[in-house]
């Protein structure tokens, strides 16, 4: 009795902790943050230039990291109305009032977004820091305030944003020049961006017409959607089989077509049978496509330095 007593507080307070952690986690969205950091850094890792110290490397995701964060942190604060009629989303914290959503939370984020940028802008150089704010800005306020709520385009615009991590990484390297293999990434990010959310508005359809957002699905049905996903997964697997002209060796290659072939399988599978089933299992092959791709190219660069 005595040594569950004693264990009791410390039971309770480290079960606070991790709801803090989490709270902290979910917020910042983190799990794109993340992602979006490493995005980055694979631009960094293709493109032709000075190398980096692994401080570096370290420095340039945790700065744009912190800016998607903050993106991610702004989404949830504006979309507070729309996510407490989808039942995905209805426990964030602004819509249960765990978070009050006043104007302190907003200098907070702005905060953040800004360290971020600022990180990129001392380390590195202005142009990675504009393409750092160009990422987040693009998400929080182009996709966020402006396209989400008006047309169904509105992610295929908003894919941007990944496509403004590839260019500050390659930026922090190579401010000046932008090289073809860069650019070949940043146009695969934004080709990635439709099969991958346009899967997850599928499998979310209920959720997003109880909330009157104009995803694809929503506006034109979850099977002409699912064509769609099909038909923009054939344009992102070809896109990512260019790099290969310019220098990506056997390994990217592999996953290339390993990680391509899998997410054409499944959007085809997707296209024939619509199925909320389907369209998350093609939801999570477009991202492992997608860290095939980022660890390969990471991988193949550093095998030809």
């Amino acid at each position: 009795m005595n040594i569950r007593q004693d264990t009791m507080p410390s039971c309770v307070a480290g079960s606070r902790a991790r709801d803090r952690v989490r709270l902290f986690f979910d917020l910042f969205k983190l799990r794109i943050g993340l992602v979006i950091g490493f995005t980055a850094v694979a631009g960094a890792a293709v493109t032709s230039g000075p190398a980096q110290s692994g401080w570096d490397i370290l420095l340039l995701a945790v700065a744009v990291t912190m800016a998607s964060a903050a993106a991610g942190a702004f989404n949830q604060y504006v979309e507070r109305d729309l996510d407490a009629h989808m039942q995905r989303t209805r426990r964030r914290a602004f819509v249960t009032g765990r978070l009050h959503a006043g104007p302190a939370w907003l200098i907070v984020i702005a905060a953040v977004g800004a360290a971020g940028v600022a990180l990129a802008a001392w380390r590195f150089n202005a142009t990675a820091a504009l393409y750092t704010f160009a990422g987040a800005f693009t998400y929080g306020v182009v996709y966020t305030v402006w396209l989400k709520r008006r047309t169904r385009w509105n992610i295929v615009i908003g894919g941007l944003a990944g496509s403004f991590a590839v260019l500050a990484g390659a930026a922090a390297v190579t401010p000046d020049t932008l090289g073809p293999l860069p650019l070949a990434f940043a146009i695969i990010l934004f080709l990635w961006t439709p099969p991958h959310f346009w899967s997850l508005a599928i499998a979310c359809h209920a959720d997003y017409e109880a909330a009157r957002v104009p995803m694809l699905p929503v506006v034109v049905g979850d099977e002409r959607a699912a064509y769609a996903v099909f038909v923009s997964a054939i344009m992102l697997v070809a896109s990512s089989l260019v790099p290969l002209l310019f220098g990506m060796g056997a390994v990217y290659l592999a996953a290339a077509v390993g990680g391509g072939g899998y997410l054409l399988w499944t959007s085809a599978r997707l296209a024939l049978l619509p199925t909320r089933r389907h369209a998350m299992v093609n939801f999570h092959a477009s991202l492992i496509q997608l860290t095939l791709l980022l660890v390969a190219a990471i991988a193949d660069s550093a095998l030809n330095a």
